[in-house]
């Protein structure tokens, strides 16, 4: 068995083995139980150490490909037993950039800041200070509309983006998405319609076919929804709702414009919707930016919001603010389902608002998102990829090879050891695409430079021999 081990390859010899044995059993239609070449074979065979194998085999029996029987090697595993089919096609590949990653392959176009962007002797310092002087906060639960403390700080944070609300206008929740299913529970019903952004956030389309309500698609366009295609649909369907990202847009990056969100306000008054404003990146805002909820709108608009992307996922810290009889009925399901939120993650939070240290934080992340968002976009123009839009702020592109299959894509990366987030995920129908949403504090990573330059134009022989001969 010919593994095709790149030892010039960014990534490491171990994790070729198991791409190469994996992508083998795919294609070649093995049946469970085969046995695969022995130890010493195949690393005589590849040029490999017998330990370069063996760890590579017991990567794929911790992963369910191979088993291991005594006395008879290493033969592929019998694959698990499904007796339902998925609610929603694609979803797997979509909680697959949750999960482990053993392999430690670099999950380019994930929505979460790496590891070593956190800051955590903040949190930590937080979180010790919180179990000093608030021991309730260990043991109890929170109330049914947040921790007081909590919505006192939300309400100055609102204040200062220009957003009306008060402290009974506004409810914590366990992230965005847990905002946004309380929202979906309480206000739709099964053959309701609603109008979602395309491409968009994967994660709102699931919640939203889970709950049997009808997904109607308005593309965006670098200004926002397309209001041609918007009225159209509010002719003819009448939805009840309108989900969107006002600014740096999950996943284009684009900001909506200041004649498109007037338009949007005016079509919700006469044409009777609610607007659901997701702001989950509001606070890496460097410039001028356009809020719904921050115009007149008479109750029509619902902000969302969450620390959960710029401060830590694990937290679990979001909020909403909304009319305040909207508020009692979401407060009602929020503990009805689950008992609240977490008292001691708001807590944490609390103190990071309270003494600065989170505002600190978020400017220091902002300089540091925008350098890397210019070094991605000039890297990807010298590549001559294509970008859909150049984003004010953020933390995300929407950008596609300029030439190449993608086949071609699709096998660099895993050669590469690169997780994509093709446009697939950013369809409410999983229509294919060959759009990519990147995450641009990964991209300074060298597989996604060998990625993008590897994807990029060829290069002629006769460059590449006078830059060797140089």
């Amino acid at each position: 068995m010919d593994l095709g081990i790149d030892r010039q390859a960014l990534v490491p010899v171990v994790q070729q083995i198991v791409s190469a044995v994996a992508e083998w059993i795919r294609k070649s239609g093995v049946s469970p139980g085969t046995r695969l070449p022995s130890i010493r074979q195949l690393a005589l065979d590849n040029l490999l150490s017998q330990s370069s194998v063996i760890e590579a085999f017991e990567r794929m029996v911790a992963q369910g490909l191979l088993a291991s029987k005594q006395g008879s090697g290493f033969v592929v595993a019998q694959p698990p037993v499904s007796h339902e089919r998925p609610w929603y096609e694609g979803a797997e590949q979509a909680w697959g950039a949750f999960a482990d990653n053993p392999l430690g392959e670099l999950k380019l176009g994930c929505g979460w800041l790496p590891d070593g962007w956190r800051e955590s002797d903040d949190i930590s310092y937080a979180i010790r200070e919180v179990a000093r002087t608030d021991t309730a906060g260990l043991f109890n639960y929170s109330t049914p509309l947040g921790l007081p403390a909590l919505r006192e700080q939300l309400l100055k944070r609102l204040t200062r983006l220009r957003i009306p609300s008060s402290l009974d206008r506004i409810l914590t929740t366990a992230g965005a998405s847990h905002a946004q299913d309380l929202l979906i529970r309480t206000l739709l019903k099964p053959g309701d319609c609603v109008v979602v952004e395309t491409p968009g956030y994967g994660n709102l389309y699931r919640q939203l076919a889970f709950q049997g309500v009808t997904l109607l698609q308005v593309p965006r366009t670098r200004g926002g929804p397309d209001i041609a295609v918007l009225e159209a649909l509010l002719r003819q369907h009448r939805p009840k709702c309108l989900f969107i990202n006002s600014l740096y847009h999950n996943p284009t990056g684009t900001s909506l414009s200041r004649e498109v969100a007037a338009r949007l306000l005016e079509l919700a008054h006469r044409e009777n919707f609610l607007i659901i404003e997701e702001d989950v990146q509001g606070d890496l805002q460097h410039a001028s930016c356009t809020r719904l909820s921050a115009l007149p709108h008479d109750d029509r608009v619902i902000y969302v919001a969450s620390f959960s992307k710029t401060l830590s996922s694990a937290l679990r810290v979001g909020y909403l603010s909304a009319s305040k009889a909207l508020v009692t009925q979401l407060a009602s399901l929020k503990t009805l389902t689950g008992f609240g939120t977490s008292r001691f993650a708001e807590a944490v939070v609390t103190t990071l608002l309270a003494n600065g240290t989170y505002r600190k934080w978020v400017q220091r992340l902002r300089k540091r998102l925008n350098t890397q968002m210019a070094a991605t976009l000039q890297v990807l123009e010298d590549e001559e990829w294509e970008v859909f839009a150049v984003p004010s702020g953020g933390m995300f592109l929407w950008a596609r090879p300029g030439a190449g299959e993608p086949s071609r894509l699709t096998a660099c990366a895993q050669r590469l050891g690169v997780l994509l987030s093709p446009g697939a995920l950013f369809s409410p129908t999983g229509e294919h695409s060959d759009w990519l949403r990147i995450n641009v504090a990964y991209a300074g990573d060298q597989r996604a430079l060998a990625l993008f330059r590897d994807m990029g134009p060829a290069r002629s022989t006769s460059t590449i021999l006078k830059t060797t001969s140089m």
